[in-house]
């Protein structure tokens, strides 16, 4: 059986039951649609909706517990950076402080300092000491740098202005990265407090960068993480993993000034989502920017997506088939009972009208065979007075008058007495019945209809076909039906066939063939579905073939058909020589389902 036959229910092919031929069924087709809708709506709409609530809900979780993570370690960074740079500008502010102009400007007593700064703290490089004309009057380190004017450097100004200055990452002339703390003191000049004179002077060392990176090297960042610096223009302070080497101009979009640690996302040239955490460093020129792929920080994510929408999709899909076999299952079940219920009662209706017509016939048969028979009697008594009165025997044309009477009167008694036969074995009456007496009493109500039109009769049944017992008035019906609807397929000059074979010891084969219009292929199936008719214009009920069904199975036969269209039909009956009641149900029930 094919899969297909679980899901999709058989009544889908059938015609709408809004013809007028069905409106004694329900409409099965519109029972399954809505069936299904509303128990795949009432299944599916739960649990989708939760499924996407909670997606959105975890998705939104996560993307959050990622920016907090992204601000956690910027802010953490930014302290780290903020203790670094505090703990550098601290030990000049010190120096600067502890010491006397005449007392810092030695060279001998600066060179000490360097020492213990190297020795102590590490990353300081040089120490120079600038006055306030901006001439460096006293330096320790690499290069001759004593006597040089910073007065017109921008550097130099700020210093003087905010009394502390932090400068950008620089090559200068190590030309390696490198950038300088200066912190200025002013201190008294002579010593006539009425003639009191201030002046200042600036402390100012430069500092390895090395250990400035470490700080940001060190940082186990997940999602491909960078960790770097940027100074207001963009320019990259400390390197960096992806984003560009030192001093080159990064191609992240500068972030917007904030007193606090800010995330943001941002989309780069390859249309990567990114997640940034920045942080801009108080007093100095430096933002501190943690960048994360928001894709690689999602990808645990995704993986545990793609196995709920997988998962979710299995489940609709067994949820939709279960609801279609089940929907189907108890439909067809309902439709094969329907389908019962409906044969069952245009049954009892066509019973109730075979009985009525059987009544009808019987009560005609008797009120006409009673003048029958005087005038059968009458007609006798004037022959006989006719020929031994010896008046009018010679007279042979008044003779032949009388003896057609009496021939009219013969016929009309046979055609009463078959009603009769008719009207009798509409009665439920196990019998043993020859099948050639059995086909010439149907022929006989159709005999003039066949003339009159022109339709060929033969009928081939041998002598010798043992008689069958059954209910002889169903066996008149099922052949009755069968010779109707043959008729009805032949529009004239045609050629009825009936014959009969024995098929074996028990069973023999009656086949009805006509060369009428013939059936088309898709009406082949449904021919014997109740109320189905392809002839409703003309008054076409769709009972006769349905009911002949029934009394086949009912006799435990069966029936079979074969049509081409335009060469005409043949149906073969196959009936068992001893009437069985046992299969009914089960013939009907596999026929409608």
């Amino acid at each position: 059986m094919p899969i297909a036959q679980y899901f999709k229910p058989a009544f889908l092919e059938r015609p709408s039951p809004d013809n007028t031929v069905y409106k004694h069924t329900f409409n099965f087709r519109k029972i399954w649609k809505m069936t299904v809708l509303i128990t795949a709506a009432v299944a599916l709409i739960p649990l989708i909706s939760i499924t996407t609530i909670d997606y959105n809900v975890t998705q939104r979780a996560l993307e959050s517990e990622i920016l907090l993570r992204a601000g956690r370690v910027a802010s953490n960074t930014k302290r780290s950076i903020d203790f670094f740079l505090a703990k550098h500008k601290s030990v000049l502010d010190f120096l600067i402080n502890d010491n006397t102009f005449e007392e810092i400007k030695n060279t001998q007593h600066l060179t000490e300092i360097l020492n213990h700064l190297k020795t102590g703290f590490g990353g300081f490089v040089d120490i120079g000491v600038i006055n306030s004309k901006g001439i460096q009057t006293a330096y320790i380190g690499d290069y001759k740098l004593e006597g040089k004017d910073y007065s017109n450097q921008e550097w130099f100004k700020k210093a003087v202005e905010h009394g502390v200055y932090i400068s950008d990452v620089f090559l200068g002339f190590r030309n390696q990265p490198h950038f300088v703390i200066a912190v200025k003191r002013v201190y008294s000049i002579g010593e006539d407090q009425k003639s009191l004179i201030k002046d200042f002077y600036l402390l100012r060392a430069t500092i390895d960068t090395e250990h400035f990176n470490e700080l940001l090297s060190g940082l186990e960042l997940s999602g491909m993480g960078d960790a770097f610096i940027i100074n207001h223009n963009g320019i990259i302070q400390t390197p960096s993993r992806i984003h560009g080497d030192v001093l080159k101009k990064i191609d992240i979009p500068i972030p917007e000034y904030s007193e606090h640690t800010e995330v943001r996302e941002y989309m780069d040239s390859k249309k990567n989502i990114n997640i940034v955490g920045y942080a801009y460093i108080p007093d100095t020129n430096f933002i501190l920017m943690i960048v994360k792929n928001k894709a690689q920080l999602m990808k645990a994510w995704y993986s545990t997506r793609s196995v709920l929408i997988i998962f979710l999709a299995l489940s609709i899909t067994i949820i939709l088939g279960v609801i279609l076999s089940m929907t189907t299952y108890l439909v067809n079940n309902l439709y094969t009972a329907d389908k019962k219920r409906a044969m069952a009662m245009h049954r009892i209706g066509y019973d109730n009208k075979m009985a009525t017509i059987g009544r009808l016939a019987a009560g005609v048969a008797h009120e006409i065979n009673n003048p029958l028979a005087v005038i059968n009697e009458k007609a006798g008594l004037i022959k006989d007075m006719f020929i031994y009165q010896h008046k009018y025997d010679k007279d042979e044309k008044l003779i032949n008058l009388v003896d057609s009477v009496i021939s009219s009167v013969q016929r009309c008694g046979n055609i009463t007495h078959r009603l009769l036969n008719f009207a009798r074995h509409l009665e439920v009456s196990i019998q043993s019945v020859n099948i050639r007496n059995l086909i010439d009493d149907v022929l006989g109500f159709l005999g003039k209809e066949a003339e009159y039109r022109s339709i060929k009769v033969i009928v081939d049944i041998p002598d010798n076909l043992p008689d069958m017992v059954c209910d002889r008035g169903k066996m008149q019906q099922i052949f009755l039906n069968l010779i109707n609807n043959a008729f009805a397929a032949i529009e004239s000059d045609g050629t009825l066939k009936i014959e009969a074979r024995e098929k074996n010891s028990n069973f023999c084969i009656i086949t009805v063939s006509d060369t009428g219009c013939g059936i088309k292929a898709a009406d082949l199936e449904l021919i014997f579905e109740p109320f189905y008719t392809t002839k409703a214009s003309k008054g076409g009920t769709g009972l006769g073939l349905s009911i002949t069904y029934g009394l086949v199975s009912e006799a435990g036969g069966y029936i079979k058909v074969e049509s081409e269209v335009g060469k005409g039909t043949h149906f073969m009956v196959t009936l068992p020589y001893k009437h069985n009641r046992g299969k009914k149900e089960e013939k009907i029930a596999n026929t409608l389902s």
